[in-house]
């Protein structure tokens, strides 16, 4: 084996690395604890130490790894090297690359989670052979990366592609971001659980409750789908207006960028056909290419918690 690449999805839960083969395949794997807040220092020597673990997983040698690729939250100066945010991390002017190449005596690239996600979805996912591809996550939050004849569209300053900010409420909810209305506050899995708990308060005699063993605490992003397919009133309402919210950020996508297709994976994205064919019928109603003879594919991520670490390795500049 020669010329592998190694990818780290830098999570505020986990950090996780994978030896990338030719063709895309993982074939050693290495997992550490984030534990952040902490210093960036101590991070990044876990980083490097799960680089090795993944490497000797592979029965490689470190001498055989072409470059490191890691995906981070937050934004990313690229030429710099530098992680410039990520509040999840406790980061801020971080100078990421420097640090992990001095660690591991090999190049290193970097990029936001959400752009290896869609990379590495465009490249061996549910996008392979693409030409324009988006990829939606309904997570903590919305993340979203654009992908454009296999490459990232960056922006020209290393931030294209925040979709989960852009307005869809005229001064609806106030985002962490600092806008009110952002997509991510009425279609992230954050959001509608939020919106469950406050339709069971409303409702008490919904299936909702059951559902949740009688807590707040229990409801996730399956709990009002759950209530929807069962056929419960709120949980009706609940999926049916969050479909609306998904569906009014969708068709802007599409409006804007029109790319060949859209992949939707996350925590919510779990649900697959059961979300994606009602969602279909209302993008429809929402595109401004009503009449054209080829649209958008709407279509579910395939790679899963795989993506960031496959897109992550493929980075090269």
């Amino acid at each position: 084996m020669s010329n592998l690449r190694v990818g780290v999805d830098l999570g505020g839960t986990n950090i996780s690395v994978g030896v990338i083969s030719e063709n895309h395949q993982i074939i050693g794997r290495g997992l550490r604890k984030t534990n952040a807040p902490r210093p960036a220092e101590s991070i990044f020597s876990d980083i490097a130490d799960a680089v090795r673990d993944a490497v000797a997983d592979a029965g490689a040698e470190l001498s055989q790894v072409a470059s490191v690729g890691v995906g981070t939250p937050g934004s990313v100066n690229k030429a710099a090297g530098l992680i410039e945010f990520a509040n999840n991390l406790g980061f801020h002017h971080v100078p990421a690359q420097a640090l992990l190449q001095g660690m591991l005596h090999v190049p290193v690239y970097f990029d936001n989670d959400a752009n290896c996600a869609a990379l590495g979805e465009a490249l061996a996912g549910s996008g392979m052979g693409v030409s324009s591809f988006v990829a939606i996550t309904l997570g903590t939050g919305v993340g979203s990366g654009i992908v454009i004849d296999g490459k990232i569209v960056n922006g020209v300053n290393d931030a294209a592609g925040e979709m989960g900010h852009m307005v869809i409420v005229a001064d609806g909810l106030p985002c962490n971001c600092g806008r009110l209305g952002c997509w991510e506050r009425y279609a992230s899995a954050t959001a509608l659980i939020e919106q469950t708990k406050e339709a069971m308060k409303l409702h008490p005699e919904s299936l909702l409750w059951q559902l949740a063993s009688g807590s707040l605490d229990n409801v996730n992003g399956k709990t009002s789908f759950d209530a929807w397919r069962a056929g419960d009133h709120t949980g009706v309402y609940l999926v049916e207006r969050y479909m609306h919210y998904l569906a009014v950020g969708l068709g802007n996508i599409i409006n804007a960028l029109q790319p060949a297709m859209i992949c939707v994976g996350g925590g919510i994205g779990h649900e697959k056909e059961s979300l994606l064919a009602p969602l279909r019928a209302l993008v429809t109603k929402e595109r401004y290419s009503i009449y054209a003879a080829v649209q958008t594919q709407l279509v579910s991520a395939a790679l899963g918690n795989d993506a960031g670490v496959i897109g992550a390795a493929a980075l090269n500049s």
